[in-house]
């Protein structure tokens, strides 16, 4: 029997055939795939003099076979899970790893790297050829090509091993999400709770034969209206405290051990590798630099930042007070008692905005307004296949009509699906004899089901996430390079959240809130004093806010830096980091660690400061859309060109003074948040 993962790809723009794929090709098909890796490897050593393109070029397009097959794998572990894929991910993961390490420490290779790169300046490469021998290089040498054999083992081993507890750790987080469920049965216990949402809650009672009772769960789109507008305090108390001890209850699910192990391998490698710490192994290839740069970054923000903070949550105690004569706030109390303070000050609520942003408005809203700036048109096309049936495909075009990227968008919570949102690529963008080879993007989120009476109706906060992630997307669509190590999102991590959080403004502008926020009954669009007060409202509670990023920042910080022997107790170090950025009293038992997948599961260790450090640089870069016109072609075009489609080609220093003809400055993000 064939195996559709080996076969050409038949489907249309040679997508993943998600049609005809069963969890068990998965194995021989990447274990067949990394035979064809190995051999690429052996065509590039069996070359004659080392060159550029018989030993850089060739290595970038290695394996090319091998990433398509894992991306769709390790997609589909992350979008549309089951035991299998899990209990097949153990076996792939550390086969991945070691083909990695076979690449990286090879002795005849990196000679080969070594030799080109030592001529590099008799070379006359381009610019972005000299980033890409620049980066193999580094990569080799950071990833331990100067090691010894008995170096070389051990690394292996914690490479290994390390995939295998990262693996666990998101695995525990899933489970934990999926088997917590708050059933309610009376009707009187869901006072203040929109009809929406009881309903949406109805409807998960059904699907678990619950029928006549009311379910919410720890996934984002049920956990966070109940912790906003349930009147109940009990049960907001009951469902804060399920979803904030995720992972940590001492059971088969506790993450805290694979946390301590996980450091202790990753101080152990940098060490190994000749770095102080994890942190600086990371920061080395990062905008920041080094860990005094991004303390210093955090510490400067905090400092402007904390006083607002302290003065918001006041504001939030002393409106909690008069109105139900709470003493003491409670972190289960704050979003509920913060919700109605801004319909207060400002009219406005989610449950007020929810109609006018039903999820296909929104979608095309995105579609149209990357339409407006980068000329692109998106049409559905039911022959791609998608791994699941709420998944739906796009072909891309430019104006001209010529194919610039498929697009996958997957929407709503399954018990198969991790939470959260984010982008992914199943196949990256690159020239191949002169092809221009374009890419496979996909963005993956939590969002608000429709029920049996309503549509998807999102909101406000999950419009921005659509945006958010749709700037990722937009990204990788447009990238425009000739290698796919440096094309679309393979930039510096703390420059690649820039596309996405610039995105994010348009949501605040009213021509562009006019292009799809229409009433889902009544198709009028919003109205002009409802956008003024979503601008008027967008820096409540922004002190709260920022210091909430900040704490993650520096708590991921700590735990990177720190000698992890002197960790005897996760519990007690987060405890410890966090008070300097504590706003209300702890709550005894629960933390965030246990199930802080972006910096345990995800790429975001040492890297969870990039998201303050990228909104400085949206800020700025957004503000020059201000002054000349959201949809002015002459900036748009520049973004476009500089920023999207240049992906990882120069430095992001350089890229960004393309675009704004200066340095960043942090004025706009202090202005744009009322800090200043």
């Amino acid at each position: 029997m064939m195996n559709p993962l080996l076969e050409k790809f038949k489907s249309p723009f040679e997508t993943a055939p998600f049609d005809s794929i069963k969890t068990e090709h998965f194995l021989p098909a990447i274990k067949e795939a990394i035979q064809l890796a190995k051999s690429d490897i052996e065509q590039i050593k069996s070359q004659p003099l080392p060159d550029f393109q018989n030993t850089i070029e060739a290595l970038d397009h290695a394996g090319d076979k091998l990433n398509f097959i894992s991306s769709i794998f390790f997609n589909l572990n992350a979008a549309e899970t089951k035991e299998e894929i899990q209990v097949l991910a153990r076996e792939i993961s550390p086969l991945l790893t070691a083909h990695g390490n076979d690449i990286l420490l090879d002795a005849t290779l990196f000679d080969r790297i070594n030799q080109v790169y030592s001529q590099k300046e008799q070379l006359h490469l381009s610019e972005e050829q000299a980033t890409l021998l620049d980066k193999t290089y580094k990569s080799f040498v950071r990833n331990g090509a100067k090691l010894n054999e008995e170096e070389k083992l051990k690394l292996r081993g914690i490479d290994s091993e390390l995939s295998q507890l990262s693996l666990k750790f998101g695995e525990n987080v899933l489970e934990e999400t999926n088997k917590y469920q708050l059933v309610v049965e009376n009707e009187n216990q869901l006072e203040g709770l929109p009809d929406s949402i009881k309903e949406a809650a109805a409807q998960t009672a059904e699907e678990k034969n619950l029928s006549g009772k009311w379910v919410f769960t720890l996934a984002f789109p049920s956990y966070l209206p109940f912790m906003t507008y349930a009147a109940n305090r009990d049960l907001r108390k009951e469902l804060f405290i399920a979803y904030n001890t995720k992972a940590s209850k001492g059971d088969s699910l506790d993450n805290k051990q694979y946390i301590l192990d996980m450091l202790k391998l990753k101080s152990e490698r940098a060490k190994l590798l000749g770095y102080q710490t994890h942190a600086d192994f990371v920061l080395e290839e990062r905008m920041a630099k080094s860990g005094p740069a991004v303390l210093s970054f955090l510490n400067n923000l905090l400092e402007k930042a904390k006083p607002k903070a302290i003065e918001d949550v006041a504001e939030v105690e002393a409106f909690a007070k008069a109105l139900d004569g709470i003493d003491r706030l409670e972190k289960w109390d704050f979003a509920y008692y913060s919700e109605k303070l801004k319909k207060q000050k400002y009219e406005v609520d989610d449950e007020l905005l929810r109609p006018y942003f039903k999820l296909e408005n929104a979608i095309e809203g995105v579609f149209t307004t990357a339409e407006k700036l980068y000329g692109l048109k998106f049409k559905e096309n039911k022959d791609i296949p998608v791994y699941h049936p709420e998944v739906t495909a796009y072909e891309v075009n430019d104006l001209l009509g010529n194919h610039v990227a498929v697009f996958y968008a997957d929407f709503f919570p399954r018990a198969g699906k991790r939470n959260g949102a984010w982008m992914t690529s199943y196949r990256g963008q690159k020239l191949i004899d002169g092809k221009d080879q374009r890419p496979h993007i996909s963005i993956v989120c939590n969002f608000t089901k429709p029920t049996k009476t309503k549509p998807s109706l999102l909101t406000f906060n999950e419009v921005t996430t659509l945006f958010h992630e749709f700037g990722h997307a937009l990204h990788g669509m447009l990238a425009n390079g000739t290698y796919e190590s440096l094309s679309g999102t393979s930039v510096y991590w703390d420059f690649v959240e820039l596309p996405s959080q610039i995105f994010e403004n348009w949501c605040y502008e009213k021509a562009c809130l006019d292009l799809f926020a229409k009433h889902y009954e009544t198709g009028e669009n919003i109205p002009s004093d409802l956008i003024e007060k979503i601008k008027n409202a967008a820096n409540f509670q922004q002190g709260y806010q920022t210091v909430r990023q900040i704490s993650l920042g520096l708590l991921d910080m700590a735990f990177h830096s720190t000698d992890p022997n002197l960790i005897k107790d996760v519990t007690a170090f987060e405890k410890n980091q966090m008070k300097a950025t504590s706003l209300l009293p702890e709550v005894e038992g629960t933390m965030m660690s246990t199930s802080f997948s972006h910096i345990f599961q995800g790429g975001y260790a040492a890297g969870y400061y990039s998201y303050k450090w990228a909104e400085v640089l949206d800020a700025d870069a957004f503000e020059l859309f201000l002054e000349k016109g959201i949809f002015d072609q002459e900036t748009a075009q520049s973004f476009k060109e500089n920023i999207l489609s240049a992906g990882g080609k120069a430095h992001p220093s350089i890229l960004y003074k393309r675009f704004r003809g200066r340095e960043p400055k942090p004025d706009a993000l202090l202005k744009r948040a009322g800090l200043v």
